[in-house]
């Protein structure tokens, strides 16, 4: 027989009629519920020797099994009613109440009223679980719903007495750190801690008292050395001056800034100080001793001399000064007395600032200005060109513009020096300048022509060829250049003019163009009219300034701001102020004796065509020779 053909088989002992197709009859619901309070009871019973808090929670859980039991006991209860009122359907229709499904339910329920209750930890004996329902599936032939095997009670005493055990040690523990510490912080109260040192005396758990001890019997031996410039060292003992060591609360005030709480940090970190030490001693006698000193007695003191260039081997050193041993009495007893207080057992009087100095070092900026200079000026040499010739100025030559005193120093008189610069820069200009010089040519006509005057040839600027010359002397530059020119030429030597030039013989009113000694150009023109002082073309030798074209050639200005003449040119070529080439198409006729009385306001006219061609091969600073 099937499990669902036992459960329509309804209990013997039901007679009431309502109980037709319910699932279970009211004997069936009251022993379920006797069932389950005794599953409860034996529950509670087995949690009697748990913790409170344990026992509570198994209390709650099972007042809420309990609920919930009830509500599925009223629900299946409605339902029964239900299926009853219609009995003919209810005796026909087999009942198709899962009862597995609800046991379930419990056996969760009874899992988990474990599993909040005893935790997780297996024991090696399983647990037979309650089953509130064995009797009335015994009743019905139910078989019993599969069980979840292995779960076990938990040994709650054992856990809980090891925890006890560990919270107790535990306890113990930091009562007794608490005691070693609290011990440790009333014991360095009034010592200073482990690995301290003070002066360099280990003051580990020593008192205030037993380490000003220490310092005392330290200073009792004292005594001092005192080195001098070319003496023997000598000793000041302590006991002639009278030194000990009188206690003034320092070390108490180092003790005092200790935080004993933090007396642990002493066994893991070191701690120094320094402390001053409270001397006492006379100090008349310690200024007796030092002049009893031999680096003190008059016939010892030799004073300094001073430090100076001089001219030695064909080059300028410093001679060193000489220290001397001439104590500054007042600083040698202040550098003793410092010693002394500090408790240094070895002074230096040649590495201290107590002796008499020399004026003038060997290390002083002057000085070494000074060389610096008259080595540049023997270092210095300057090579002029002048075309194909040169002119050096060296060493040779500035060494004699120096000065020396009776000492071999040298007197830094920069007056002095510029002056010879100066010499001989104009001795310079006057060995070179070609500027206003005479020139004889052999003209084109034939004749001998010297020409003086006008704007052409070499010029230095004496003055700019100064300022440059100190500064390359004084730094001691070596160069190869030309000099600073106001004026220049077209070529150096006797004859500036070279070869390429232009020949303006006013008289002939004829002009010719050189260029390598041959005549590529010329032309006849009209020169400034000899009727008026004032437009007569100058003679002399000068070079193009530039060439434009086109331009207007204007006069003087007038009161109105009128121009005297305005002429509108082509082609314009200055070379002397405002005279120059140019072309006139206002003349029909050139050469021969035009310019005595028609002539130009002085420059040179030309026919228009020759104007181009000039303009076209001309350059700036070609020489132009002007002459009757």
């Amino acid at each position: 027989m099937s499990d669902r053909e036992e459960i329509k088989k309804e209990p013997e002992n039901v007679d009431d009629e309502s109980s037709k197709g319910r699932l279970f009859s009211t004997q069936d619901i009251s022993d379920l519920q006797q069932k389950l309070e005794d599953a409860v009871q034996n529950t509670t019973n087995s949690a009697d020797d748990d913790p409170p808090e344990v026992s509570s929670a198994l209390a709650q859980t099972q007042e809420a099994l309990k609920a919930e039991v009830d509500k599925d006991l009223s629900e299946k209860k409605a339902q029964s009613e239900e299926k009853a009122q219609d009995s003919e359907i209810a005796e026909n229709t087999e009942s198709q109440v899962d009862t597995g499904e609800f046991e379930d339910k419990v056996d969760k329920a009874m899992q988990k009223i474990v599993a909040d209750t005893a935790g997780e930890e297996p024991v090696s004996q399983p647990i037979q679980p309650v089953r509130p329902y064995a009797r009335y599936r015994a009743m019905r032939g139910i078989p019993e719903p599969a069980r979840i095997q292995g779960k076990a009670p938990y040994k709650m005493k054992k856990k809980y007495k090891g925890l006890k055990i560990a919270g107790i040690t535990t306890a113990m523990l930091v009562v007794l750190a608490g005691c070693v510490y609290g011990a440790g912080t009333y014991y360095f109260s009034n010592k200073f801690f482990v690995g301290t040192s003070i002066n360099g005396i280990d003051c580990s758990q020593m008192t205030a008292s037993e380490v000003e001890n220490m310092i005392a019997r330290k200073v009792e031996n004292y005594s001092i050395e005192v080195k001098a410039r070319d003496q023997e060292p000598q000793i000041i003992e302590g006991s002639s001056i009278d030194y000990q060591y009188v206690p003034d609360g320092a070390v108490d005030k180092l003790l005092d800034k200790q935080k004993p709480y933090k007396w642990v940090q002493g066994f893991f970190k070191d701690t120094t100080y320094t402390a001053e030490e409270n001397i006492s001693y006379d100090k008349q006698k310690l200024k007796d001793q030092m002049m009893s000193l031999n680096c003190a007695k008059e016939e010892n003191q030799v004073a300094p001399a001073n430090a100076y260039v001089a001219f030695q081997d064909n080059q300028f050193v410093i001679v060193p000064e000489t220290e001397g041993s001439k104590l500054e009495i007042k600083k040698a007893y202040q550098t003793l007395k410092d010693a002394v207080a500090d408790s240094v057992n070895e002074v230096d009087f040649s590495a201290q600032p107590v002796y008499q100095k020399a004026e003038v070092t060997q290390d002083d900026p002057n000085l070494a200005k000074t060389l610096e200079e008259c080595n540049n000026y023997t270092k210095a040499s300057i090579t002029y060109t002048f075309g194909d010739q040169t002119e050096t100025l060296d060493a040779n030559t500035i060494k004699d513009w120096l000065q020396f005193d009776e000492n071999g120093q040298v007197i830094n008189d920069e007056a002095a020096f510029r002056q010879k610069i100066t010499e001989y820069v104009a001795g310079l200009a006057q060995r070179h300048d070609t500027l206003g010089t005479n020139r004889t040519i052999t003209a084109t006509s034939g004749r001998t022509v010297t020409v003086g005057g006008g704007e052409y040839g070499w010029q230095i600027n004496q003055s700019a060829e100064v300022e440059q010359l100190y500064s390359e002397i004084t730094t001691g530059q070596t160069v190869t250049r030309e000099p600073n020119y106001s004026s220049y030429g077209r070529v150096h030597g006797e004859n500036d003019i070279g070869n390429t030039y232009i020949e303006v013989d006013l008289s002939a009113q004829h002009m010719y163009f050189y260029q390598d000694g041959s005549i590529i150009f010329d032309s006849e023109f009209v020169s400034g009219n000899m009727s008026y002082s004032d437009r007569a073309t100058p003679t002399g030798v000068y070079s193009l300034y530039y060439k434009k074209s086109p331009d207007v050639l204007r006069g003087k200005k007038l009161p109105d701001g009128s121009y005297e003449y305005e002429s509108p040119v082509t082609y314009w070529m200055p070379f002397c102020g405002g005279v120059g080439f140019h072309d006139a198409n206002w003349r029909s006729s050139f050469g021969g004796d035009i310019y005595l009385t028609n002539g130009s306001h002085g420059c040179i006219n030309l026919p228009p065509a020759k104007a181009a061609e000039l303009y076209n091969i001309i350059d700036t600073g070609i020489p132009i020779l002007m002459f009757y």
